[in-house]
């Protein structure tokens, strides 16, 4: 399947996966995903891509001062999970990459699944939000590519 660019969007029916896309917000669902998703591109030898999102609500970002602290807090959160990562995943031999996204958690996680050219998304299963809760049930609803929702 080619997209308007001529790169293809997604490829189906191949053996193996590439890379895969994970969404991680430090919550234990979310840690639930990271593991399986690592494990599945150990097993695969699959480019793991770990998106942490920063996600635009609250007073915080209602004036310039508080959207710059609060940006700052989320890199520090994105500086202090690349050093945990490091030693946790290189160790296990994977091939990863922390990447910080900002906005809708269900948007960006598509976003740059479709930009890195991901065969899957993982996520873990929100505690709030219904069966599934919002992102994954966002993802569910328009994503191109398989969405695994981990308990």
């Amino acid at each position: 399947m080619e997209a308007e660019n001529g790169r293809p969007r997604f490829e189906i029916g191949k053996d193996g996966l590439g890379s895969i896309v994970v969404g991680y917000d430090d919550t234990p669902p979310s840690l639930h995903a990271l593991a399986w998703a690592a494990g599945l591109a150990r097993r695969d030898s699959a480019r793991l891509i770990i998106v942490y999102v920063e996600v635009f609500s609250g007073p915080a970002y209602w004036v310039g001062a508080g959207a710059v602290a609060s940006t700052e807090a989320a890199d520090e959160v994105v500086s202090e999970l690349h050093t945990r990562f490091e030693s946790l995943l290189t160790r296990e031999g994977l091939d990863w990459e922390l990447l910080h996204g900002k906005g809708d958690p269900a948007g960006v996680l598509e976003a740059i699944a479709e930009q890195q050219r991901a065969d899957s998304i993982v996520v873990g299963r929100s505690r709030h939000g219904g069966l599934l809760g919002s992102v994954p049930k966002s993802l569910l609803a328009k994503a191109t590519r398989p969405i695994v929702v981990v308990p």
